[in-house]
């Protein structure tokens, strides 16, 4: 066995250019299979590429699943990484341990079937099998080749009494229903809504709550103690999803790009929001969260899809005294509550399981 010498434990060893930035920045990775003494390397089963990305490949190729399939495969190839250039986003990946260094810190060994919980935009990834298996018209993506986790990456093991497909599904999402929970619990342990004092237990919106994540918010919501749940859906397909779901305490039809018409829909479902959480794919929405929300109260977005600018802006030409948090994927414990929230409400693992 053959390793590389000690490193960085957050792989900047492995930037290839330019120099000095980390991975996520970085233009191009070393995919070599030596392991530094703190690395281990999965062999690669399953992708998930995130939403936005995938989403933006689609439209870009019209839907041409061979297309889409060879870009893919150019990026990881140029880039020794998925991080789509348009959207910077990525995804991650579902693979078993075949080698551990022996400084490793994350307690893997070989045979492990994990889920990685860092993005595949800073993990050192080759594809073997040109992704032969993937038809290049959904998000999950069969594939065969090697991963390198680093030091500091994180990763989570398989549980047994899940499809990996699902699993794979839930964790792509699981920093989503952490951080909603935490911002919604917070505000419980207050005693009372910062702008009104008027209930002990905040209202909040989840745009694009029939959705992967917008549906283990809502769960995760509910679960932390919000005083009622509406979740904002595009159309009356999503609509009839989530009123299945069993997820919301009101559910409205609207554009979530829209800032006025999001509003108004808000507001006649029993808003503004004390915590509106942002989880579609799709740019241009900024504005209506923050416009849905009372002042005081706080905006979370979830989306790669979002410019951080335009709600920063946004607010500021709204005269908006909000709250705007990033969601970065990362919550302690975040895999296993996400995945106590899929076991413990049927109608999350509904939607979940009726979009694989």
């Amino acid at each position: 066995m053959t390793h590389l010498p000690p490193t960085s434990p957050v792989g900047l060893h492995r930037v290839l250019a330019p120099a000095g930035v980390l991975p996520q920045a970085a233009e191009r990775l070393d995919t070599r299979r030596e392991l530094a003494d703190d690395e281990v390397r999965v062999r690669v089963e399953r992708l998930n590429l995130d939403a936005a990305s995938f989403r933006q490949l689609e439209h870009k190729h019209g839907g041409d699943g061979d297309k889409v399939r060879a870009e893919v495969l150019d990026i990881i190839g140029t880039r020794g990484k998925m991080q789509n250039p348009e959207t910077g986003s990525g995804g991650m990946l579902v693979g078993t341990v075949e080698e551990v260094g022996p400084d490793s810190p994350l307690g893997l060994a070989v045979g492990d079937r994990v889920a990685t919980l860092v993005s595949l935009t800073l993990t050192p990834l080759v594809i073997e099998d040109d992704l032969a298996s993937w038809d290049g018209r959904s998000e999950q993506v069969p594939a065969d080749g090697y991963a390198i986790l680093f030091g500091r990456s994180i990763a989570a093991r398989i549980p047994d009494d899940l499809a990996p497909e699902l699993s794979l599904s839930v964790m792509d999402v699981c920093g989503a229903p952490a951080l909603t929970a935490r911002v919604v619990r917070e505000y419980v342990e207050r005693g009372g809504v910062v702008s009104t004092g008027s209930t002990t237990r905040p209202t909040v919106v989840v745009i694009g709550g029939a959705g992967k994540s917008g549906s283990l918010s809502l769960a995760a919501a509910r679960d932390a103690g919000a005083a009622r749940t509406i979740g904002v859906v595009p159309h009356a397909a999503e609509a009839e999803l989530l009123s299945g779901a069993g997820l919301a305490d009101e559910i409205t039809i609207a554009d979530a790009r829209d800032p006025v018409a999001l509003s108004e829909a808000v507001t006649a479902a029993g808003g503004p929001a004390d915590v509106t959480v942002v989880c579609v794919d799709v740019p241009g929405c900024e504005g209506g969260a923050i416009l849905s929300t009372r002042d005081g109260g706080t905006v979370v977005f979830f989306s790669m899809a979002t410019s951080f600018s335009a709600a920063a802006l946004g607010a500021e030409g709204l005269a908006a005294d909000v709250t705007m948090l990033v969601g970065n994927g990362y919550v302690p414990g975040h895999a296993d509550y996400a995945l106590s929230l899929l076991r413990g409400h049927d109608g999350v693992r509904g939607l979940f399981e009726r979009r694989l």
